[in-house]
């Protein structure tokens, strides 16, 4: 007998503790799904101790078996008989299921990544498992997690709404697997949805957005026609407190404490008498002390936090408003990853959003690294900052003493990866070499090219837009569509002769066609950078094996695509709008359609990444919303021919395409059916720009 390792095969035997809790039993499905894939059969699962078992799940018994703190686990090796066995021993629920799934993925080759990402398992006859005993380090944040925010594709991906348990469950056990152990899963879903549930079974803290203070339901949503006021109603508003607290007093809550508007505003927006920072920090210290006496009454110990974002932030740092000892403060980023106050509309003020070092109590932050705000940020592209960027703002709240709770806006997984694989690095570790990881993150997603592909990630920071003098002012998917939809209203809505006031925070205060001019240069830059790169990618994608060329597709030549597609798309639009103010209608008809094909281009690249499991995935993109920048278009177009093809829709195609000897001779009987937009545009094309030697 060979004692310095234990085997594990198709053949091995798994001992479980008995009446295991739901959260371990998801765990167990996880190994015993991972040892079917790996060894092509499920393990041996019992239930009492057996000396036969080669792999032991269990409680600690005495402080000797792992570290005396939540979440810890060890692996140790016993003899019995002769016989090495492997014992994953953790001191609570999440200690064991931390353990397993680290088995799992060192062991077992299973990729925290393997469901988002494509990651193949590769089958095994046998693992030699030293047997060196192991104890968990204690991870660097306490409370760590993913904000499923806007569930971006989640919701459209499925016929059924909310989503089920079938997309739930690999974005929670995809959470576990980098370290994470708290989740908000989604927002303003159905109450009767799966989501929450599903998220405590499985073992991680439920917290909640903070327009949701103590996932209690919409004011407004439970008492339409009512004014949303604490003043004028506090027993309706404590009345779905109390509701929210009954409901999941038995969970594992980080209760959120906040007092804002409905839809996510400002309160004041609706109750115009808060009209001083004064009054308004007042009743916000009022409602959370409420709020927190109200939790304090039927959970013991509660873990509460509040979430100084936007202008409670502002607020807070005035010193209008006072929070708890007890409650972790929470400082928000812009957005953008600096920790500093986000834009609001035009006004960008920057305030630090960082706790000054006289600031007791406990503290976090909530980041994004995908965000909203119908301007320039990203959603179906990766956070456009670089890695560098992640790190030194994350190093940095760490350092200010934010260490208690750190929830990451993530939109989606698939994505995402890479960024949400810095995170979770951080999260757990404290720190992160940058260079080092993406090596390793690399290796772990292909087979092949592994330096060459590391270069072209590296790159990606590199070409993103920066529309700003700062160094997060860097442009996502957003910047392509939602100012481009601007423009085209603007000017759909004969508006062009006054400036867009929606657009100073990119352009300042310009005339409109100057603010058109603003992004054209901008897009254009970009495209300059974004093509040269999209070349990079498919010219290394044939060189890749067919797996990997795959997974090369759908994570990065994808994105390279929309933001190449994105410019063009945007550059058009632009032209279209600069030939219209010459009274070039024919042309701005064609850069409008050329924009049309364009962004198609997009949506083709999204299509292409449907493949298998991922049918209808981008279906929900409604956020950054491609299919609404082309509606906007089309409505351009037929706007653009309206201005000198209207009444008979003829008159273009005698004044360009007609043969001349056709000219004057032909009868208007015999010319009834006009061209299509798309063929009008097309043979326009063709006319003009071989005339102007133009593309």
């Amino acid at each position: 007998m060979n004692s310095s390792y234990v085997v594990i095969d198709g053949h091995s035997i798994i001992s479980v503790p008995e009446n295991v809790p739901t959260q371990v039993k998801h765990a167990v499905d996880m190994i015993t799904r991972d040892h079917t894939k790996v060894f092509g059969k499920p393990p041996i699962l019992v239930t009492s101790f057996s000396e036969k078992a080669d792999l032991v799940i269990r409680y600690a018994a005495t402080d000797k078996d792992c570290p005396a703190r939540p979440e810890a686990y060890s692996y140790r090796f016993i003899e019995n008989n002769g016989k090495m066995s492997f014992h994953i021993i953790g001191f609570d629920d999440l200690g064991i299921i931390y353990g397993l799934l680290e088995y799992s993925r060192q062991y077992l080759g299973v990729d925290p990544f393997w469901y988002w990402g494509d990651i193949p398992v590769k089958p095994k006859t046998k693992i030699h498992i030293p047997t060196n005993d192991y104890l968990s380090l204690e991870k660097s944040v306490k409370y760590r997690g993913w904000f499923v925010n806007d569930e971006v594709c989640l919701i459209g991906w499925k016929e059924e709404y909310p989503p089920t348990k079938e997309i739930w469950f690999p974005v929670f056990e995809a959470l576990l697997r980098c370290g994470g152990n708290m989740v908000i899963p989604g927002t303003d879903l159905p109450k009767h949805g799966i989501h929450a549930d599903l998220a405590s079974e499985m073992g991680l803290w439920v917290t909640h957005h903070h327009a949701e203070p103590l996932g209690a339901e919409m004011f407004l949503r439970a008492f339409p026609g009512k004014t949303p006021s604490y003043k004028e109603h506090p027993e309706l508003f404590e009345s779905l407190w109390e509701e929210a607290i009954q409901k999941q007093k038995n969970q594992k809550i980080v209760w959120v404490l906040s007092f804002r508007g409905q839809g996510d505003a400002p309160f004041w927006h609706y109750d115009h008498q808060f009209d001083t920072p004064e009054k308004r920090g007042a009743m916000i210290s009022k409602v959370v002390h409420r709020q927190y006496e109200m939790i304090s009454k039927s959970v013991e110990n509660p873990v509460c936090s509040m979430a100084l974002y936007g202008e409670i932030s502002e607020l807070y740092k005035a010193g209008h408003i006072k929070v708890p000892e007890e409650v972790i403060k929470i400082w928000a980023d812009n957005g953008y990853g600096k920790m500093v106050s986000r834009r609001q509309g035009n006004e960008n003020y920057r305030i630090p959003s960082l706790p000054s070092p006289d600031d007791g109590g406990e503290h976090g932050i909530y980041y994004h690294i995908t965000f909203h705000d119908l301007q320039a940020s990203n959603h179906l592209t990766m956070f456009p900052s670089a890695p560098e960027f992640l790190k030194e703002e994350l190093e940095k709240a760490f350092g200010a003493g934010a260490l208690s709770y750190l929830l990451l806006n993530s939109g989606n997984i698939r994505m995402h990866l890479y960024p949400l694989d810095i995170v979770s690095q951080l999260w757990n570790n404290g720190t992160i070499n940058v260079e080092e990881h993406l090596m390793t993150f690399i290796e772990r997603l292909y087979k092949t090219n592994t330096k060459e592909i590391a270069k072209l990630y590296r790159s990606y920071f590199e070409k993103t837009i920066p529309y700003g003098p700062n160094l997060d002012d860097k442009a996502g998917d957003e910047f392509y569509h939602h100012p481009a939809r601007k423009i085209l209203g603007h000017w759909l809505q004969g508006k062009t002769d006054i400036p867009m006031e929606k657009l100073y925070w990119a352009t300042g205060e310009v005339p409109f066609t100057d603010q058109v001019n603003w992004f054209m240069e901008k897009c254009e830059i970009g495209l300059t950078r974004w093509e040269e790169f999209l070349k990079q990618c498919r010219d290394l994608s044939l060189q890749l094996p067919e797996e990997d060329r795959q997974r090369f597709a759908d994570q990065l030549l994808l994105q390279a695509e929309l933001h190449a597609s994105g410019c063009k798309g945007f550059v058009s639009l632009c032209s279209a709008y600069l030939s219209y103010t010459k009274k070039n209608y024919p042309l701005a008809f064609v850069h409008a359609s050329k924009s049309i094909d364009y962004y198609k281009e997009s949506k083709q690249a999204l299509k292409r990444a449907e493949h298998g499991k991922w049918e209808h995935f981008y279906r929900g993109d409604w956020l950054t919303n491609i299919n609404s920048t082309i509606y906007s278009l089309e409505a351009l177009r037929k706007f653009l021919r309206m201005q000198g093809d209207c009444p008979d829709f003829f008159l273009w195609y005698k004044e360009y395409l007609m043969p001349e000897t056709e000219k004057y001779i032909y009868l208007e009987n015999t010319h009834r059916n006009p061209l299509s937009d798309d063929e009008l545009a097309k043979r326009l094309a063709e006319k003009f720009f071989k005339k102007e030697g133009n593309r």
